[in-house]
């Protein structure tokens, strides 16, 4: 006596496969922008706190800070506080002592390094004519290497008085700030590299000089703007 064979289940439909897929991405899709729109003023609020005390690291004499945006007009002029950065607007930011001097100029500058782009913010002594200190605020570059451009000692020390001084005319800088093989710095706007970490170490002296060039003499052309502090 011959059996049954069991019955073929019937085939998926592929309506009913599509609208899972669809359903599953929409809840992912929903639930990432909801993590995102929770998050984000936290995210904001630190990179706020960083700056600030960034300013603060690459201007060690300043107790205050003001930030300026650049005027269509070539001309600076202070922005809230609240407002400030909101729009991606070019700023800077005036640091002034215990008593409203102006002491410098913290500036952000970025490019591309090694791995990724490189987000830093160094500081302008008007007295030295100089970049006083930097600050890396964003960098992807190779943990161990490349990262020493956060951490090296030495390589720190170019950034302690960098030449940035202003041609006759006033139009760019006297000296471009050029980076060199670790060990044959021999000039003021010279950037010693590091070691291990050329790539890296010649991305930072590009990045500020291409920033020192645009903004030293726009900032020395204006410097009425900033005077008074807070």
């Amino acid at each position: 006596m011959s059996r049954a064979l069991p019955a073929s289940p019937a085939p998926t439909s592929t309506w009913h496969m599509y609208r899972a897929m669809v359903g599953v991405g929409v809840c992912c899709g929903l639930l990432i922008v909801g993590v995102f729109q929770a998050t984000r003023p936290v995210i904001e609020r630190n990179k706020a706190e960083a700056l600030q005390s960034a300013i603060f690291q690459v201007l060690p004499d300043a107790t205050a800070s003001t930030t300026f945006r650049l005027r269509d007009s070539g001309d600076f002029a202070p922005v809230d506080g609240s407002a400030a950065g909101g729009d991606g607007e070019p700023l800077v930011y005036a640091g002034y002592d215990d008593d409203q001097k102006l002491v410098g100029l913290a500036v952000e500058a970025q490019g591309m390094g090694y791995q990724d782009v490189i987000r830093l913010i160094y500081g302008y002594s008007f007295a030295d004519e100089a970049i006083i200190g930097t600050q890396v605020l964003e960098s992807k570059e190779t943990p161990g290497l490349g990262d020493k451009i956060e951490t090296d000692p030495g390589f720190l020390e170019n950034f302690e008085r960098l030449d940035v001084s202003l041609a006759q005319d006033q139009s760019s800088l006297a000296h471009p700030i050029v980076p060199v093989r670790h060990g044959n710095k021999t000039q003021p706007w010279e950037v010693d590299g590091i070691t291990g970490a050329t790539i890296s170490s010649e991305a930072i002296a590009n990045i500020l000089n291409q920033s020192a060039q645009q903004w030293i003499p726009r900032i020395q052309r204006n410097l009425q703007d900033f005077q008074g502090g807070e």
